[in-house]
């Protein structure tokens, strides 16, 4: 009998739209690898710690510390917020630790796991999920302490607050898009990282987490162009129980996000296994 030999080549003919059918259905099928994911680093982010979840609050509430004691001492004249500064401050820091964590998730989690990538054959897209599974609990934990705020403050507990998770989720979702289309850079350059936190430092300060939007200047301007300007105002809206005024465009931001989001979800199914291999040569 003659023997035949026959060549194998690798697979080219898959299109966009096949890479993004199969990542969607493995994040569907990782669901599970993606709680006991998210469960470990939970268990481990707070096992060895002193103060438990209060870490959450750290960051938030050191942060509107500083601005309320440099507005009470008259250091800066802030414009009045309609609620307590304090609870403007706090509320503000909250929802932008809430977003920061959501752009950061995606390139910690996948960077944390570049040691079991190389070594073992699993669905990329649960380290995707295990970030949003403990993005969700993080920003529970907060809302516990959110609430605490509102009845100290004698603000109250109103029916809009029933859509603040809803508002908050369309917060994560922008992140989290964000965060996917870095992460493939950043898990080639370390710098990455540091040059985002760097940079979401600054731009900070040109969105009303702090502060309202000015009636005019340069800052209003900047505000105003400042596309994570309508993510803060409408949750922070929501939860002060206030007329969202800056709804029509938050819901322009979320639904530009979702394309954002699966264009992210591509680039990160078709980037990840390349960079593993480069990785591990």
């Amino acid at each position: 009998m003659q023997n035949q030999t026959k060549i194998y080549q690798k697979e080219h003919s898959k299109g966009l739209g096949g890479y993004l059918k199969d990542s969607i259905a493995d994040i569907y099928n990782s669901r599970f690898l993606a709680k006991q994911l998210a469960v470990r680093d939970i268990k481990a982010q707070y096992r060895q710690s002193y103060f438990g979840v209060i870490w959450a609050f750290i960051t938030p509430l050191t942060t509107a510390f500083v601005w309320v004691f440099l507005s009470v001492t008259g250091t800066i004249q802030l414009t009045d917020t309609g609620v307590p500064y304090p609870l403007f401050a706090f509320v503000g820091t909250l929802i932008w630790s809430i977003l920061k964590e959501a752009i950061n998730a995606p390139i910690q989690n996948t960077t944390a796991a570049k040691g079991i990538l190389a070594k073992i054959n699993f669905p990329k897209e649960a380290l995707i999920v295990s970030g949003i599974y403990k993005l969700l609990f993080n920003s529970s934990v907060k809302f516990v302490m959110l609430f605490g705020f509102l009845l100290f403050f004698n603000v109250g507990l109103n029916v809009s607050l029933l859509w603040l998770p809803l508002a908050v989720i369309g917060t994560l979702i922008f992140g989290t898009a964000i965060g996917l289309l870095i992460t493939p850079i950043g898990m080639l350059y370390k710098d990455v990282l540091k040059f985002i936190n760097l940079g979401l430092t600054f731009v900070m300060y040109i969105t009303p987490v702090v502060y309202v939007i000015p009636k005019e200047g340069l800052m209003k301007t900047l505000m105003e162009l400042n596309p994570l300007t309508p993510l803060i105002v409408t949750v922070k809206d929501i939860a002060f129980g206030t007329t969202p005024l800056l709804l029509g465009e938050y819901l322009v931001i979320v639904l530009i996000s979702i394309p954002l989001f699966l264009i992210g979800l591509l680039f990160y199914r078709i980037s990840i296994p390349i960079i593993v291999e480069r990785m591990s040569a």
